[in-house]
């Protein structure tokens, strides 16, 4: 790479995080960089347009709308509340009481929502003045908070694992099965974390058989939505978009209408939320396309994943964990989004060169992005946690450190076990994950 480049390289770099630390949205940070880049090399400013429209034009990423959707109504229809009702039946006898509920409450509204700033706004909404009523210190509730709610970036209907998917072309459906296990592992860690080295709480009395019965059945229906979704995308009868608007269907045609018919006439405005809320993400993707766009140009890939294949030697471990380090780095400052979109070069050249396998390398990256959420100085799952709960960011970001440990162990478990994070892609889905059909014509054959 020329002297030139690399200059140019470092000056849209600078400009964007400098911007970035004023304030200035990610997207017109990474569009001002993309600017410059355009002023010193020979390509028209109509192509880079052209190239912002192009990073959005992607029949994948028409699933995120209706995700968003899915989550926006079952918030406001107020719907939600039947399954915390289920975790506290389920987890609140246990030492932490709430903290245990709103971590199993996380898991299962993060298979709706597929939205990390989603479920820190459902928490912080249903969980945070109870919490507080019972004694917990506020900090640790958004410490909490935040950290269960990157659950969702993980288990399906993630929308990271769609981006992913979507801009790597990487089946979403091994990432949507390949990120259960680490979620679950995170959701199981936030327990432990809670039980043991967390408040005590008010442990409410064991419930009875009847009782979980009881809640379980006034949850019954929202609960079938991650069974729509899923299950509609690991038989293949449907697309992730298909499954987003079979999931909102019936959410219009049946929860709604029998847990609370009055929220029909609101439904309206449900949607214009969620289209608000999918115009954010939608910004950032077009401009960190181009962005990548630009690096790409200038052979900033090439450079950056040449010198992680020497300093590895293209051993699959050193690769993952180098980008892990590379990741944790970057989404100290970008969020996920863009960063998958920047980085996704580089990614690629070196999952084909180590041969790793492309829904492993995609789950551990996702991981490690959603732990970038928690983390200092950006965190915007801590960051939107501390607002809602009114708690300084200092104080939530000291209160979460203990916490790392969970994804620390869930990081380093996700790349040196491929075979338990591939197994259920493997089962359910084997073509997700390379695996091809026996020319006897029975059963796979997988790399």
């Amino acid at each position: 790479m020329s002297t030139s480049n690399s200059l140019l390289l470092l000056l849209m770099t600078v400009l964007f995080l400098t911007l970035g630390y004023l304030g200035v949205p990610v997207a017109f940070a990474l569009i001002a960089g993309v600017l410059v880049g355009t002023v010193f090399t020979p390509i028209t400013m109509q192509s880079m347009v052209a190239q912002l429209f192009n990073g959005c034009d992607s029949e994948a990423l028409m699933a995120i709308p209706f995700f968003l959707l899915v989550g926006e109504m079952m918030t406001s229809a107020n719907v939600v509340i039947r399954i915390a009702e289920l975790s506290q039946a389920l987890v609140g006898h246990i030492r932490g009481g709430l903290a245990q509920v709103t971590t199993v409450f996380s898991m299962f509204f993060s298979g709706m929502s597929g939205s990390s700033s989603a479920d820190v706004a459902v928490l912080s909404r249903t969980m945070a003045k109870p919490m507080a009523q019972e004694g917990y210190r506020p900090a640790f509730t958004a410490a909490l908070i935040a950290a269960a709610s990157t659950i969702a970036a993980l288990v399906p209907p993630s929308i990271m694992a769609v981006v992913y998917g979507a801009i790597g072309n990487v089946s979403i459906a091994g990432l949507f099965l390949g990120g259960i296990v680490p979620g679950l592992m995170i959701g199981f860690g936030l327990m432990i974390y809670c039980y043991f080295f967390g408040p005590a709480g008010f442990r409410r009395p064991r419930s009875t058989f009847r009782g979980m019965a009881k809640a379980a059945s006034a949850a019954a229906l929202p609960l079938f939505i991650p069974v729509i979704l899923l299950g509609g995308i690991m038989t293949g009868w449907f697309t992730p978009t298909e499954a987003g608007v079979i999931a909102i269907t019936y959410i219009l045609l049946v929860v709604i209408p029998f847990l609370n018919p009055g929220h029909l006439k609101h439904v309206p405005r449900d949607f214009v939320h969620a289209g608000m809320i999918y115009s954010l993400p939608m910004i950032t993707i077009a401009a960190a396309s181009a962005f990548g766009w630009m690096l790409a140009y200038l052979r900033g890939p090439m450079v950056v994943s040449s010198w992680i294949s020497g300093v590895s030697n293209n051993d699959p471990h050193r690769v993952m964990f180098l980008l892990v380090a590379v990741f944790v780095i970057v989404g100290d400052f970008i969020e996920p989004v863009p960063a998958i979109i920047i980085f996704m070069p580089v990614v690629t050249a070196l999952t084909d060169s180590a041969n790793i396998n492309a829904v492993h390398m995609g789950v551990v990256l996702i991981v490690t992005l959603a732990f970038g959420l928690i983390t200092p100085p950006y965190g915007l799952a801590l960051l939107m946690a501390s607002k809602f709960i009114g708690v300084p960011f200092s104080a939530a970001l000291r209160a979460s450190l203990p916490i790392y440990v969970v994804f620390f162990a869930t990081i380093a478990f996700t790349i040196f076990f491929p075979d338990a994070i591939l197994w259920l892609p493997k089962h359910v889905f084997p073509e997700s994950v390379g695996c091809f059909k026996s020319p006897a014509g029975v059963g796979y054959i997988c790399p």
